[in-house]
């Protein structure tokens, strides 16, 4: 369960002006800390990208595989079930289907419990 309040947004305080007008002059004094030059090579400098001119392929090492001969791949066929072994479908504990083989199977499943 999620409950969803409303969170008023806080509200700008409007700074004296005194106060505004220390801060800006501390501003400035830290302006004139930093390096200038830092400051100019990063503005004129110029990245370039290389021009590619052909995609770059690590060579690699290739083996061959183990040749095992002509095979035989043709499709297994189909198992269906004839009915002839299985005389029914017994249930054991909590949907769990059992097959069934004999009448002896089938009395011993029925007399199990939990």
């Amino acid at each position: 369960m999620f409950i969803h309040c409303k969170v008023p947004k806080s509200k700008k305080r409007k700074v004296p002006k005194n106060q505004q007008a220390q801060y800006d002059e501390w501003l400035k004094s830290i302006e004139a800390m930093k390096p200038k030059s830092l400051s100019k090579y990063s503005k004129t400098m110029e990245v370039k990208t290389p021009v590619v001119t052909s995609v770059y392929v690590r060579e690699t090492a290739k083996f061959k595989s183990l040749d095992t001969g002509p095979g035989d791949a043709t499709k297994a066929p189909a198992k269906i079930y004839t009915g002839s072994m299985v005389k029914g479908i017994a249930t054991m504990h909590k949907s769990n289907a059992v097959p069934v083989f004999t009448d002896e199977q089938a009395k011993d499943i029925s007399s199990m419990r939990r």
